[in-house]
């Protein structure tokens, strides 16, 4: 029988301050209690002595293709066959179409676990995986249509991450054009995406730590009308979240305007799209207006610094979203890094550049909605609890009723050797190394403990293995 536990850091952030001397206390259902010392507990409370750490909301992954950490680093060259144009996101989708062709059910499930501990191991306690592959290396169907899917939740489950599959639809190649081969994995027709979709959501609706959303690939991959039903039914049958990825690249906005007249957000907010259930991933090139239609409507965005900068697909204008109070998660996207706090960082980092000033995102902020929280504040809300939300699992800073999910620093890392409870979310955010991550727990339950996973040692082994195939595979 599960009994209350006491988690005693030197340093705790909770809510929206820091605490010193101070526990977290967990329920036997692995959600807060409260805060409390050593001496106002039960005496059945088991007292879990965390000296010389912090401890910290846990962080959120809200995008994520995990197949894609099979070929990080192998696509940064420009190599021989590209066109005039040199090296573009465009050119790297034939690496990632080779790599979505090479991996075997089995595979898909070595390569997500490898990927999901290294997210446990930079702190991450929930992940979105944006999940699009459905059908065999030729096209054809797998007797359970759903078996993918499965491969990857079982991945998590095992590793102990919670995770909210986002079921990807993708029915064409685009407008205009002609299927893919790199594709053919991915492609569903209207009708089968939505019985698929119902089918995982029916199985894992009790499940621990799983939750389904639906996922519409982008106005690309899916015509309109079929964003419209997948919306519907997401929003009327489950009460799920919408993601879908958006105006990542300027090519697609131009083929939009050619397809529909007008770009991609505006088509979905002139549609009825757009809810506080949806969250738009990357939105890189909107006009001011379509910020202005995000914010009315209440959705959220994701954005995917580390990848974006890797792909160089622009700078997310992420000022004109805080001015605006448009929540804003992050994403791992193609696991070029694991780093939710290096995309905290890299957003405003961004900005800097750009403006040749410092500050950029706590200047908007307060310019328009006279918010008073920190950059670092807002940056960390951001990395944590705007992740849950947009995964439709609430928010994640640490108050009474809500899970237990968290991570905890080594106070004598040396990126935040000399930290204090004051300097505390300022410096993990800012200067923060993944190596300061020393225990992870989702519900309540550590499943990372100084550094080390029960299973990582298998992990590691069979994702050696994959990579090795996929070495003699890729040439």
């Amino acid at each position: 029988m599960p009994t209350p536990c006491l988690y005693l850091p030197e340093i705790l952030l909770a809510g929206s301050q820091p605490h010193v001397g101070t526990g977290l206390l967990v329920d036997e259902a692995g959600c807060v209690a409260g805060l409390a010392d050593r001496d106002s507990v039960p005496p059945e409370t088991r007292i879990v002595s965390l000296p010389g750490k912090a401890l910290l909301p846990g962080l959120a992954n809200a995008h994520s293709h995990t197949f894609q950490r099979l070929f990080r680093g192998r696509a940064e060259n420009r190599s021989g066959g590209l066109s005039a144009g040199g090296d573009t996101f465009w050119t790297w989708r034939e690496q990632m179409y080779r790599a979505a062709g090479f991996v075997s059910p089995e595979e898909i499930y070595d390569v997500a676990r490898a990927t999901f501990l290294e997210m446990v191991c930079a702190g991450i306690t929930a992940v979105g995986e944006f999940h699009y592959l459905h059908r065999d290396p030729d096209g054809s169907a797998y007797s359970d249509a759903n078996l993918l899917s499965h491969q990857v939740i079982a991945a998590a489950q095992s590793v102990g991450l919670r995770i909210c599959l986002l079921r990807s639809a993708y029915f064409r190649a685009g407008f205009e054009r002609t299927p893919h081969p790199g594709q053919r994995r991915f492609y569903e027709s209207p009708a089968e995406y939505l019985r698929n979709l119902d089918d995982l959501a029916t199985k894992y609706v009790s499940a621990y730590g799983v939750t389904v959303g639906a996922a519409p690939h982008s106005i690309r991959a899916v015509p309109l009308d079929q964003v419209k039903e997948i919306a519907g039914a997401a929003r009327s049958l489950w009460g799920m979240p919408l993601h879908m990825h958006i105006s990542e690249q300027m090519g697609e906005n131009a083929a939009c305007v050619a397809e529909y007249g007008t770009t991609p957000v505006s088509l979905l907010a002139r549609s009825g799209i757009l809810s506080s259930a949806t969250t738009l991933v990357h939105a890189i090139h909107l006009t001011e207006a379509e910020f202005e239609a995000v914010a009315a409507s209440g959705a959220s965005i994701c954005s995917c610094p580390t990848t974006e900068r890797n792909l160089g697909d622009g700078i997310f204008p992420a000022d004109v979203a805080a001015r605006l109070g448009i929540p804003v998660a992050f994403g791992s996207d193609s696991q070029a890094q694991i780093d939710i706090l290096e995309d905290a960082r890299q957003m405003e980092y961004h900005l800097r550049l750009r403006d040749q000033q410092r500050g950029i995102l706590d200047a908007s902020a307060r310019e328009s909605w006279s918010s008073e929280q920190p950059i670092e504040s807002l940056l960390f809300a951001s990395a944590s609890a705007n992740g849950y939300a947009a995964l439709g699992l609430g928010k994640a800073s640490l108050k009474v009723g809500q899970p237990a999910d968290f991570f905890t620093v080594d106070l004598n890392d040396l990126s935040i050797l000399g930290i204090d409870a004051e300097s505390l979310r300022s410096q993990a955010v800012f200067s923060m190394a993944r190596s300061a991550v020393r225990d992870v727990a989702v519900q309540g339950r550590l499943i990372l403990e100084n550094g080390r996973h029960p299973r990582a040692g298998e992990i590691r082994s069979r994702y050696r293995s994959v990579q090795a195939k996929y070495g003699e595979y890729s040439g």
